[in-house]
Parts: structure tokens; C-alpha cells; sequence
């Protein structure tokens, strides 16, 4: 198998599920069970795996693939990332706000000011909500909320997301109030 031109990542494998060589799956599709419909799954190594049976189970899928038979060889799975090509993803027109994940990746973060805060080399969710891990030459990775306030626009064609810094949390709010970061100074001192 040849490496993925433009891969899109599907599930990542976890823990073996009983005797008969089935995996437990985190699904990144919208409905689960449907990580099986857009063809043979492939790794970032060059293997191609073939869905036989998806199940649903409390927050992943269950799934069997042709060839692994037995709890060792579903072992041997674990933590393996499973992709498609992009040009397997329906061609179906999305709607103006929709957009795939794999789609911000790569994209500029540029805040209102013109500033850039680096590129968008990861997509997480945690259980709180979705974020986006944006990195700048010579910077660490940083993570943003991706929400309505914080990202407040995506160009695809342009290559770049606007974004609000100050509730993507990347500068001080100006404000000297409660909850403000910025320190007062003691009080009484040169009166």
C-alpha cells in the first residue's frame, strides 16, 4: 500500500474486546458506527484494514476486522491511528459553516489585529469541548477553545482563521478589574 496523499484520520485503536479479535475503536466520525462506510482503513505504516462488524459500545465502537482472529493479534493493535484517503469522504456539498477537521489543519491564526499566533497542527477533544493546538516557529504549542468567541472566522481558501486573542486566551484582557491579571499597586506607599 502507498502512503496516504492526503489522509484523513478516522479512529484510533484502543484495548482488544473479548476472545474473538475485535477492538475498541474512538470513532471521530459524527456517527460512530460509520468508520466502516468509507472504505479500507489504513495506517500511517502502510497497513489496510477491512471493517467486518461495528458495534456500538459506551463512549467507542466495537469492531472486527478480516484477519485479526484472536485477543493477541487485537492486542497488537493498540493505539494504532486509522485513516482514508480524503477523496474517499463523500463528495456532498457542505454547507457554508461546515467544514472537516482535517481541513484546519495548516491554517494561519491571525487575530483582528493582523498578528499571527502561529499554525493549527492539531484538533483535541478532551470531554470539555473542542481545541485547537496552534504552533509558531521557535514557540511551544498553545491551545485555544474552538468556539463562536474565540474563532471567529475561517477562510479555507485563504488559508487562515481569525480568531479573538483575548478570549482564545493568548493576551490580557486591558481591564483593571475583578478577575483582571494585572497587579495594583500596594496601597498607601508614597502618600
Amino acid at each position: 500500500m502507498a502512503k496516504l496523499e492526503n489522509p484523513v484520520l478516522m479512529g484510533t485503536v484502543g484495548a482488544a474486546q473479548g476472545l474473538r479479535g475485535e477492538v475498541r475503536v474512538k470513532s471521530y466520525t459524527i456517527d460512530p458506527t460509520s468508520i466502516g462506510d468509507y472504505g479500507h482503513l489504513h495506517t500511517e505504516d502502510g497497513r489496510s484494514f477491512e471493517v467486518l462488524e461495528v458495534r456500538e459500545a459506551k463512549n467507542v465502537v466495537v469492531v472486527r476486522f478480516r484477519g485479526v482472529n484472536d485477543r493477541n493479534a487485537a492486542e497488537a493493535l493498540n493505539g494504532i491511528e486509522l485513516y482514508i484517503e480524503r477523496d474517499n469522504l463523500p463528495d456532498e456539498e457542505l454547507d457554508e459553516d461546515e467544514f472537516f477537521y482535517a481541513d484546519l489543519e495548516g491554517l494561519e491564526a491571525v487575530d483582528t489585529t493582523g498578528r499571527s499566533h502561529g499554525t493549527v497542527t492539531g484538533i483535541f477533544d478532551f470531554g470539555a469541548g473542542d481545541l485547537l493546538e496552534l504552533k509558531g516557529p521557535g514557540k511551544r504549542p498553545v491551545l485555544i477553545p474552538f468556539s463562536e468567541a474565540a474563532v471567529l472566522e475561517i477562510d479555507l481558501e485563504g488559508g487562515r482563521l481569525l480568531i479573538d486573542a483575548t478570549a482564545a486566551g493568548l493576551v490580557d484582557d486591558e481591564k483593571d478589574g475583578p478577575g483582571s491579571r494585572r497587579r495594583r499597586p500596594p496601597q498607601g506607599e508614597g502618600e
